[in-house]
């Protein structure tokens, strides 16, 4: 089966424009202390079982690409050993439905095998050894990537939060586990380039905007902003002295040798993907009772306009909304579609280099609360997607289309005409 047009490519290098879509992918296999639960998105939602019909719900909305994550877990249950079964019978099915892969390769967890996570000094050359099987695998077929989801989340929650593995709690461990992933993702890129020469990276990160509450809080908005710059940064090499955020690493457990090496051995971005949600982008620095809070603040769509002409004067690389939407009722996640497809087309006609837009998830994803918790996973669903999950008599998860598949799917018929053109360069 031949693979089909890489639309994303030609959407970013000829300024067109590609409509996606995504199932959501996390992977957190280590089992939860108290509760001893795990977090597998695609089993919780009955996808490893569903997966044909699910990628025809694909099909049925007109989509040219989807972000579709590999379990790494399950394709590489043990130390050097790999199972590409299941992801080869659903990419195949994608190529033959006419619809590209983006491939994700780490959704925030790594296989129970790799004790510490990302902690684990052997984590880059092991995740460098994923990509490489995989690019190997599907090297004639597959054409984009995404080495790592959400790096500053993957360190906030694994380093800072001590939510997921390796479970650190304050800041050194999230500069530890953001440097380890930053190298992974270096290595990853490699990887995917010696197999794939003429593959596409798309580096994503979740993108915030912080707004000080009063002009004493704006040094502190200005941190965090830097904070949410600091994946891309480190994994394109700009980390110099004059970085603002230097001292700061340093002071938390950075090497000098560690920052010359990402400065010296840059990943160039090919497209950058901004992961951007109303209920959560917009942050909101305040001072109450004298505590510094950070609070997420409803946005609209002029939300999608100022991060992307923000991440575009910052690193002047082709952008693609990778994830946006919103929760709640069908009024509300129909509201902000087209609220957020009305941005996008405003920032391409000011120039700014947007080449696609990605509604997620396909359907209902299940919150990651779902592993601190002891209820069914029923009571986990958060409704966000052009499809909305119910659970049957038997409490199968049924996947129950809305208005949004018919207004996506319109969307989609309008193709670039809907958002307008734009010269898109891929030169820095």
């Amino acid at each position: 089966m031949s693979p089909p047009a890489t639309t994303l490519r030609q959407a970013v290098d000829g300024g067109g424009f590609t409509w996606l879509a995504g199932i959501e992918d996390t992977f957190i296999t280590a089992p939860n202390p108290r509760t001893g639960r795990t977090l597998d998105e695609y089993e919780l939602t009955g996808h490893y079982e569903r997966w044909w019909s699910d990628l025809a719900l694909l099909r049925e909305l007109g989509v040219q690409a989807v972000r579709y994550g590999l379990p790494w877990h399950r394709l590489n249950p043990e130390k050097s050993r790999y199972s590409f079964g299941w992801a080869e019978r659903a990419i195949e099915r994608l190529l033959e439905l006419g619809i590209e892969p983006v491939l994700d390769l780490v959704h925030y967890g790594v296989p129970a095998w790799l004790e510490g996570a990302f902690a684990h000094p052997d984590y880059p050359a092991y995740v460098e050894e994923y990509a490489a099987r995989v690019a190997e695998r599907f090297r004639d077929r597959i054409h984009a990537f995404t080495p790592l989801n959400e790096p500053r989340i993957t360190a906030w929650y694994a380093g800072r939060l001590g939510w997921w593995p390796p479970h650190r709690r304050d800041f050194r461990g999230f500069v530890e586990v953001l440097l380890a992933v930053c190298r992974g993702i270096a290595r990853t890129t490699a990887a995917l380039r010696s197999a794939c020469p003429d593959a596409l990276i798309v580096h994503v990160d979740a993108c915030d905007l912080y707004e000080a509450e009063e002009p004493a809080l704006e040094q502190e908005a200005e941190f965090r902003q830097q904070l949410g710059f600091l994946a891309l940064d480190l994994v394109s090499g700009r980390v110099g002295d004059a970085h603002p955020l230097r001292p700061w690493l340093l002071a938390r457990g950075a090497t000098v040798k560690e920052l010359e090496e990402r400065q010296e051995h840059p990943v160039a971005l090919d497209v950058i993907g901004l992961n951007l949600y109303p209920m959560f982008s917009l942050k909101r620095v305040q001072r109450r009772r004298n505590r510094l809070r950070i609070r997420a603040s409803s946005a609209n769509g002029e939300l999608v306009e100022r991060l992307g002409a923000l991440y575009h004067r910052r690193y002047a690389r082709p952008l693609l909304i990778s994830e946006t939407a919103s929760e709640g009722s069908v009024a509300r996640r129909m509201a902000w579609l087209d609220a957020s497809v009305a941005a996008v087309s405003n920032a391409r006609a000011r120039g700014i280099p947007i080449a696609g837009y990605t509604w997620w998830p396909l359907f209902a994803l299940v919150a990651w609360a779902y592993r601190e918790g002891t209820r069914p996973v029923s009571h986990y669903l958060k409704q966000m997607g052009l499809w909305d999950l119910r659970p049957d008599a038997l409490g199968a998860l049924e996947r129950v289309p809305t208005k949004l598949v018919e207004r996506y799917r319109a969307l989609i018929a309008e193709g670039a005409a809907g958002v307008g053109s734009v010269a898109i360069s891929r030169d820095p």
